[in-house]
C-alpha cells in the first residue's frame, strides 16, 4: 500500500470473532480501520489491542469505532451516514455481523419475533450497509465488498434443507443480493466488486469453543477476497459470486 494515503476499510461485526479477525487481517495489510458492532466497550477494547499489536509494524495506522445495534435499521443508516461524512471513501467494506436463530426455529415454529429479529440483522442491515456506504465506492471505481454468508444459505447441496430456517433463508438473501449487485455495477468491470463467502465453523461466539477451524482462519478468505490481485481469481466470473477457502462454490 502507498504509505502516504492509507486506504480504508470498513468492517462490521468489528469487535469479535470473524469480524476481529478481519480487521486485523486488513489492518496486517495497511488499511486504516472503521470497525462497527453493537457493544461501544467491545469496540473500544478492540481497537486498543489493535493499535498495540501493530504499533511497530503500522505506526500509521488510523481506526474509528462506531457503535449501534444493526438490529435496528435506522441505526444502521445513521452509523453508516456517520462513517461517510466524517471519513475518505472507503476501499473495502467487510460486513461480518451476524445472528443465528434459535436451534427450533423451523418455518412453522418460528414466531414473528424471531423472524424479524434475525431477518433484520442478518439481512436488513446489510442492504442498508450497502445501500448506504456502496454508491462512492462504485463511483470510485475501487471498491470491494465482501459479506459473510454461510454454506447454510446455498441452495444446492445441504444449504435450504430444513431447520434453523430464518438463518438460512436470510442467508440466501444474502447470497442473492450479492449476485444482483455485481450484475447491477458491470460485474467487475468497473473496478468495483462484491462477493458473499462461507468462514465455514470456526471458533467464535456463534460457532463454539468446539469448531474445527480457529476465527483467523475463517477470516482468511474474507480478507484475500479484499486485498489480492483480481487475477488470483481465475480469469472467469470473478465477482458475484461465493467463495469458500478461496474457491467459488455453487449457488
Amino acid at each position: 500500500m502507498n504509505s502516504a494515503v492509507r486506504p480504508l476499510a470498513i468492517i462490521s461485526g468489528a469487535s469479535r470473532g470473524l469480524g476481529f479477525e478481519t480487521a486485523r487481517g486488513l489492518a496486517a495489510q495497511g488499511f486504516d480501520l472503521a470497525l462497527i458492532a453493537k457493544d461501544a466497550n467491545r469496540l473500544t477494547g478492540a481497537r486498543q489491542s489493535l493499535l498495540n499489536e501493530f504499533s511497530q509494524s503500522h505506526p500509521q495506522l488510523s481506526i474509528t469505532t462506531h457503535a449501534a445495534d444493526l438490529e435496528d435499521q435506522s441505526q444502521a443508516r445513521k452509523i453508516a451516514e456517520e462513517i461517510n461524512g466524517s471519513l475518505p471513501v472507503a476501499q473495502v467494506l467487510v460486513l461480518a455481523h451476524g445472528v443465528m436463530s434459535e436451534k427450533m426455529s423451523k418455518t412453522l415454529r418460528t414466531t414473528d419475533a424471531e423472524w424479524n429479529r434475525v431477518m433484520a440483522i442478518n439481512l436488513n442491515s446489510v442492504f442498508t450497509l450497502v445501500n448506504a456506504i456502496a454508491p462512492a465506492m462504485a463511483e470510485a471505481r475501487n471498491g470491494r465488498i465482501v459479506i459473510y454468508s454461510a454454506c447454510l444459505g446455498r441452495m444446492s447441496g445441504p444449504g435450504n434443507a430444513g431447520g434453523l430456517a430464518p438463518y438460512r433463508i436470510s442467508k440466501a438473501g444474502v447470497n442473492a443480493l450479492v449476485r444482483n449487485l455485481a450484475h447491477e455495477t458491470g460485474m467487475g468491470a468497473r473496478g468495483f466488486y462484491v462477493d458473499a463467502m462461507c468462514p465455514n465453523h470456526s471458533r467464535t461466539d456463534m460457532g463454539g469453543a468446539d469448531a474445527p477451524r480457529s476465527a483467523e482462519e475463517g477470516a482468511e478468505t474474507a480478507v484475500w477476497l479484499a486485498t489480492a490481485d483480481i487475477a488470483e481469481r481465475g480469469s472467469e466470473n470473478v465477482t458475484g459470486l461465493l467463495w469458500e477457502d478461496r474457491k467459488v462454490v455453487p449457488w
